[in-house]
């Protein structure tokens, strides 16, 4: 890498570009950051890449269906990763899921490694997207571990009561997945059980890419991109 490049954050080669859907409470998350870890690579979330409300009252925002990928900002979330794919940094919006606005003055400098994972509901939503990608998983999990999943998150981590978790699972977040993210799965390269244990989840993910020739085992538990 030059100096020029490390000032920039621009790799000297394009990153291995990886795609990780799966519906809401599905482990598509952990699955992500876990195979970033073991790759050394960056885990890139689309949490951050939710429209900006701030022009609505906080009552009217709070009501609005984020299991809709009309609420992605798809113009800037293809531009970055865009620029991702090409080894450059990006300044990452940041975005309070309290208040359902981007937080202006907060951006984040993202420098891709030699692996991006990308992870989100509508990963592989967008067609714009898709062409960013050299290899897609799909986490397949029951209806009923995804729901028991988000509750528990919900009602420990957000402060929600069990019913009213219940009523936005019945009335927006299973349709929403049904018809948006569950027909993903026909974009992926890998679909891999959400109920089985995360280190054999990975060792699928690692076996694939390596079939691929997309990854390889250096030794010692290493791996680097082909």
């Amino acid at each position: 890498m030059t100096s020029a490049d490390f000032e920039t954050g621009r790799l000297p080669f394009p990153p291995l570009m990886i795609a990780i859907a799966g519906a809401s409470g599905s482990g598509k998350s952990t699955l992500a950051a876990e195979v970033a870890r073991t790759l050394g690579g960056l885990h890139f979330s689309l949490d951050n890449y939710y429209r900006d409300l701030s022009h609505l009252p906080l009552e009217q925002r709070a009501q609005q269906n984020f299991d809709d990928p009309a609420m992605i900002d798809v113009g800037l979330l293809a531009s970055h990763l865009a620029q991702l794919a090409l080894g450059n940094a990006i300044e990452r919006p940041g975005y309070s899921f309290a208040e359902y606005i981007r937080l202006p003055g907060e951006s984040q400098t993202i420098r891709p490694g030699a692996l991006v994972v990308v992870e989100g509901l509508f990963s592989t939503y967008f067609p714009e997207l898709r062409p960013h990608y050299q290899f897609s998983i799909f986490v397949d999990t029951p209806d009923s571990i995804c729901f028991s999943r988000r509750l528990k998150r919900d009602v420990e981590e957000r402060g929600r009561e069990p019913e009213s978790v219940q009523r936005q699972y019945d009335a927006t977040v299973r349709p929403c997945s049904l018809a948006f993210v569950r027909p993903l799965i026909d974009f992926a390269d890998l679909v891999l059980e959400g109920t089985e244990a995360l280190d054999f989840k990975v060792e699928q993910v690692l076996n694939a890419l390596e079939r691929r020739g997309l990854w390889r085992k250096t030794g010692a538990g290493a791996f680097a991109k082909t």
